[in-house]
């Protein structure tokens, strides 16, 4: 790990693996919006229906979701470059593979497989991030991070939509083949592989059972919209959900230190607060990507391109402010930006929640502008106050289990945001607007929520100044 003074500054060495670092993650983060605007044409190419290709995007985010830990698992056990690397050319060759799709279920396998190697590359990324900063700048890797994923995912309907237009959907998925080997090859050559150590046994018990107790929730969650909660199936995702996330409770506690999420992790009660704000808040996130495409579409009536650039005046200041939130962490600690940013996303959607019907899109601005800038600070800070809160040993996982909480809160928010909305469409079929106002409503509470125990926990008690050392204390 590189240490030099905390105002010493970064040789080219370490800003070359940055950079890597950054173009990884923009690869990832643009998997998940560019396919959005591509699934017309896939209907169209591949003969199929939308509840079949809305998977490409859907089996994507759900293999990352749920592997995202144990990949962060792995790569604080076996090497994060090592993991890093297996995980782009996971990530590459099942792009390429499904760029030659001629079935549905090709494409989706490929989608699902791609989620794999996601998944391991992004803790993987953070943990060496990290490691490549001194603890004075711990705040710069999360606003390096968080901001090339925010622009990843800024720009990811309209590099999806221009290669569309322009090639073929095929092209959104082939091009991640030049830039994934153009970051192993930096990789290498930047970051030293981790040191030898011992290795601890993979606790397969504790991977299987928190893969598939997450697997049951997210897909409850999910077909909870076509099906009903009240569906035996849906209710049978639940239940199954829940024994199994209490046989890994269990399972856990008999693995010890080899446990996929070892006890003095859970034990943090910083950690612990990261986690609870994380899932509050994720739902903001979540609800405003899907539903001010839908307010556009339906009720202004743009086009999906158009959709997609409506979102920018939050997501560009999203990835802009992420970067600068950096230099802010390192000055003012985690309490304050972690908060700032919490009360601003609260503010943002309490102003989007005052939707109405004869609205154009400049009323919908001043909300998605205040939210991207409360993003920018939340997530980028939120991520470094959760690295931080434990060793550095065990970075790459609490950079996972961040992840999942985010993936989530903005599952549970969506099937909380679904129930109203289709609850108001059922009961007026013109009630759309009043549906999503409703459910932006709801996430302003969440929200302000999150912002209490940010306030009162994250970085430590109300009162204490800056971030504790991260060794195992409790707040």
């Amino acid at each position: 790990m590189t240490a030099p003074a905390g105002d010493e500054k970064l040789d080219r060495k370490t800003i070359t693996a940055l950079i890597a670092m950054g173009v990884a993650v923009l690869v990832i983060a643009n998997d998940f919006t560019a396919m959005t605007v591509a699934l017309p044409s896939i209907e169209s190419d591949l003969d199929t229906d939308l509840s079949t290709v809305q998977w490409v995007v859907n089996a994507y985010a759900l293999v990352f979701g749920v592997l995202v830990v144990t990949g962060g698992r792995l790569a604080d056990t076996y090497g994060r470059r090592k993991l890093f690397v297996i995980g782009a050319g996971i990530f590459a060759a099942f792009s390429v593979l499904g760029g030659f799709a001629t079935e549905a279920w090709w494409l989706l396998a490929c989608r699902a497989l791609m989620g794999i190697g996601g998944a391991m590359m992004w803790p993987a990324i953070l943990g060496m991030t990290y490691a490549l900063l001194p603890e004075s700048k711990a705040g710069l890797a999360g606003g390096i991070i968080l901001g090339a994923a925010g622009l990843g995912n800024a720009v990811g309907p309209l590099i999806g939509g221009a290669l569309t237009d322009a090639l073929s959907w095929r092209w959104i998925l082939f091009v991640n083949l030049p830039i994934a080997i153009i970051a192993v090859l930096v990789t290498v050559r930047a970051i030293r592989p981790d040191p030898p150590g011992e290795r601890e046994r993979l606790d397969y018990a504790g991977v299987t059972l928190l893969s598939l107790g997450l697997l049951c929730a997210l897909l409850a969650l999910d077909q909870s919209t076509d099906w009903g909660w009240g569906d035996p199936r849906v209710v049978g995702f639940v239940v199954a959900s829940v024994l199994l996330l209490i046989g890994f409770g269990v399972a856990e506690r008999r693995a010890g230190e080899a446990a996929l999420v070892p006890a003095d992790v859970m034990r943090n009660a910083r950690f612990v607060a990261v986690c609870a704000t994380v899932l509050l808040m994720s739902a903001v996130f979540f609800s405003v990507l899907l539903y001010v495409p839908q307010f556009l579409t339906k009720v202004l009536h743009f086009s999906p391109l158009e959709a997609g650039a409506g979102l920018l005046p939050m997501m560009l200041l999203y990835a802009c402010v992420s970067f600068a939130a950096g230099p802010l962490y390192n000055r003012l600690g985690p309490k304050i930006v972690v908060s700032a940013g919490s009360l601003l996303m609260a503010v943002g959607m309490g102003l989007l929640s005052r939707l109405d019907a004869g609205d154009q899109f400049s009323a919908l601005v001043p909300g998605l502008a205040i939210l991207g800038v409360g993003v920018g600070l939340f997530y980028s800070s939120v991520t470094t106050a959760g690295v931080t809160a434990l060793d550095a040993s065990r970075s790459s996982l609490a950079g996972g289990i961040v992840y999942m909480c985010q993936i989530a809160g903005g599952s549970i928010g969506l099937g909380l945001n679904t129930a109203i909305v289709t609850g108001e469409v059922e009961t007026d079929p013109g009630g759309l607007v009043d549906g999503i106002a409703s459910a932006f409503t709801l996430d302003a509470g969440l929200a302000a929520a999150g912002l209490l125990v940010a306030v009162l926990f994250v970085g430590g008690r109300l009162g204490r100044r800056g971030a504790p050392a991260p060794e195992g204390a409790s707040a």
